[in-house]
């Protein structure tokens, strides 16, 4: 591992936590621009080996499956190797995994690199890092901080979407992938340079902190730690709240739109350069939106928010089918409306699983809650993919992916374990 040089404590007058989270947004942006890449090479492969969307979706699927059950154990590892080694290791994995899917020949290879190694690589990467960072190191803000983390999944979409979808149009996908490979080995350089894993490591107080809190012991064993963390939150109506919304928030999103958007466009006449602007628009407006949802994590109930999060979220992809066959502008609006509401559910969650399970404890039960987000984006791209190889259409999906999000919003309604808020009350 590359050592840890000792830091200054500020930077002028910034407080070291803001360099820490500025360093953590770009490991996140990096690994959404990994995550964002199946969306752009569906077509391509099909084009260049023949193989089928189903084909290329079980990849992808499984990769979504595997990074999200990698969040538990990505906790279990942080509070045992620390921040700083499991980022290292994480970019380290999907950096060499994305260079070698690049070579890729027969299913089995592409399912190998990019479904089961950058799975696991980009969990490592991903959620539990942003909630662990912005509970670690922040009182103060701590909402905003986590809103602004998980905003970089847009802003990485932003970045790399349409560069991708130029390259893979204009040279070839494995051209794309090595692009992506080595923006995760740059990724390295910042969290060796700045990652720390605790204020107290540079001599400081948490952000926004009066005093210091007691220490934490140190446990050894990540696997214990995460299945500790799974038994203590499977006892509680909350957390089966949290997974099964949770869930249907990553079906909608990385697995439905994430992965088939650009192809599901290219269905209906829209060229996939164009389909990836529409999808990184989405990108832009999200990260407005899920650092807003943050802000308001902070000052309104969060069942209230999510609640008009998943509702709003239904609507949009029940009238989907139809926007795909309208007018650019009914296209624009969904792209805007759908990207503001993107992952905004995140910081309302992250804040709820804190309230039911503990500051310490929190992040590695919300890992097993992200898993449950990322076992639906797996299980709805693997779907969708079937659904579009056997209907030659994706409507089917959309609804069903509709239907489950205003389910969800409903399913809101009965979390009980939150902390009393000060304002806008559901109880």
């Amino acid at each position: 591992m590359i050592p840890a040089p000792r830091p200054p404590l500020r930077l002028g007058t910034l407080h070291y936590a803001w360099i820490v989270a500025a360093a953590a947004f770009v490991v996140l942006l990096t690994g959404a621009g990994v995550r964002a890449t199946p969306g752009v090479l569906i077509r391509p492969i099909e084009h260049d080996l023949g193989w089928t969307a189903q084909t290329v979706s079980a990849a992808a699927g499984l990769n979504l499956a595997l990074y999200g059950i990698t969040g538990p154990f990505a906790g279990g590892l942080i509070a045992t190797l620390g921040l700083r080694r499991t980022m290292l290791a994480g970019l380290a994995i999907v950096s060499l995994a994305v260079l070698l899917a690049g070579f890729s020949r027969e299913p089995w290879e592409l399912i190998l690199t990019w479904g089961v190694l950058v799975g696991i690589g980009s969990g490592l990467i991903a959620f539990v890092m942003a909630a662990t960072v912005a509970n670690r190191w922040f009182v103060k803000q701590r909402g905003l901080v986590t809103g602004g983390l998980i905003a970089a999944t847009a802003t990485g979409q932003l970045v790399f979407l349409p560069l991708l979808a130029n390259i893979a149009q204009s040279i070839g996908w494995r051209q794309a992938t090595w692009t992506v490979s080595a923006a995760a080995a740059l990724a390295i350089v910042p969290v060796a340079l700045f990652i720390r894993d605790r204020p107290r490591d540079v001599g400081l107080l948490p952000y926004g902190a009066l005093h210091e809190s007691a220490p934490v012991a140190e446990r050894r064993n990540a696997f214990a730690i995460a299945f500790e963390a799974l038994g203590r939150g499977s006892r509680s109506p909350a957390f089966w709240i949290l997974c099964g919304t949770f869930f249907i928030c990553g079906a909608s999103t990385n697995g439905l739109i994430g992965t088939h958007f650009i192809s599901a466009c290219g269905d209906h006449g829209i060229p996939e350069v164009k389909a990836a602007t529409f999808l990184a628009a989405m990108g832009v407006f999200d990260l407005i939106g899920t650092t807003a949802s943050g802000w308001l994590s902070d000052r309104i109930d969060n069942r209230i928010l999510l609640f008009a999060y998943y509702g709003l979220r239904g609507v949009s992809l029940l009238f989907l089918p139809m926007m795909l066959d309208a007018s650019f502008a009914s296209l624009t609006f969904f792209a805007v409306f759908y990207g503001l509401d993107w992952i905004a559910t995140v910081p309302p969650t992250v804040r709820l699983a804190t309230q039911a399970f503990g500051l310490e404890e929190g992040p590695v039960v919300y890992g097993w809650i992200a898993a449950a987000h990322q076992l639906g984006a797996g299980a709805i791209a693997f779907a969708a993919g079937s659904i579009r190889t056997l209907t030659s259409s994706y409507t089917p999906a959309f609804e069903l992916s509709g239907l489950l999000c205003i389910a969800a919003a409903l399913a809101v309604l009965f979390f009980r374990n939150a902390a009393p808020k000060p304002a806008l009350s559901l109880s």
